[in-house]
């Protein structure tokens, strides 16, 4: 009987050990660092090795510990790019109304398309590249795609909303990881709004840029990057031209992990650092709108 009521004590506390190490925060903190290990972008070496130690060893004891963990550890697998998105975050975020990208025309026929950033559902993406392919007209001298102010998001509809001025050889830019390189063509980012190809439009194309200008927004400038009809114009931009990646963890919060660097079709590498603009300049538009007309 003594055995037993020995052996039933060792039981209990063994089940309370396992309990210890696999409850919520544990779940939490183990899923973030296996994420990261796997996929982020900088999780390899030393420095990563050491802080994937200090991650797995800690003993959160509430969320806001936990996240302070994750957090950390994510600072050195995946840079200045990621983050976590907590759940209020990502619940808003499903009933967050999006700005529509404007279409204004100058009184020589000149376009100018001012892409917000987004990030709300397929719905809402087909609307946004759709809102400038209806405005755009076959035959113009050329056209302003104003970037400034967009923080990024969902790229497609970016890119979707002005592959008219992109060039039909289809390969855009590539998501380099750790492991592979993937090529993201214009054909593919068009089924994933859901949008029909459409005839190019040749003409002479001005970018704006600024501080602002960032992650989606600056992949969506790589995308021009190279072309010899295109020209840059405003300030440097905000330096996270990186792909990133969420994944749910615990409790409803969000990883969000950056597993790409961004290379545009000339073979360039964009990360963390700024994409200078071909001319500095204060007067971003003026500047653009002249150098358009003395094209024509």
């Amino acid at each position: 009987m003594k055995d037993q009521i020995k052996n039933l004590r060792w039981t209990i506390l063994i089940s309370i050990l396992i309990a210890s190490c696999s409850g919520d925060n544990s779940q939490y903190v183990q899923r973030a660092v296996r994420l990261m290990d796997k996929q982020g972008l900088f999780a390899e070496g030393p420095e990563w090795e050491a802080a994937k130690a200090a991650a797995l060893s800690a003993q959160p004891t509430s969320l806001e510990e936990e996240r302070a963990v994750v957090e950390s550890a994510l600072k050195v697998a995946g840079g200045k790019h990621s983050g976590i998105k907590y759940a209020d975050a990502v619940k808003e975020d499903a009933i967050s109304e999006w700005p529509a990208p404007s279409v204004t025309t100058e009184d020589d026929g000149i376009p100018v398309i001012a892409l917000p950033p987004f990030s709300g559902n397929h719905d809402e993406g087909f609307k946004y590249a759709n809102t400038v392919l209806d405005a755009i007209p076959d035959n113009i001298p050329g056209v302003v795609i104003d970037l400034r102010g967009n923080l990024g998001g969902n790229m497609y509809p970016m890119i979707s909303a002005v592959h008219r001025f992109l060039p039909g050889d289809n390969e855009m830019l590539r998501f380099r990881s750790r492991k592979h390189t993937q090529w993201i063509t214009l054909d593919f980012v068009l089924q994933g709004t859901g949008i029909k190809k459409q005839s190019r439009i040749e003409c002479p194309v001005a970018i704006l840029t600024n501080d602002r200008t960032a992650s989606s927004g600056e992949a969506t400038l790589i995308c021009f990057r190279g072309l010899d009809y295109v020209r840059v114009f405003g300030s440097s931009t905000a330096g996270y031209a990186s792909a990133n990646q969420p994944f749910l963890l615990p409790g409803g919060d969000e990883l969000v992990l950056t597993t790409g660097c961004d290379v545009a079709r000339t073979g360039e590498v964009f990360c963390d650092d700024p994409i200078e603009p071909d001319v500095l300049t204060g007067t971003p538009l003026e500047d653009a709108l002249e150098w358009l007309r003395s094209n024509n």
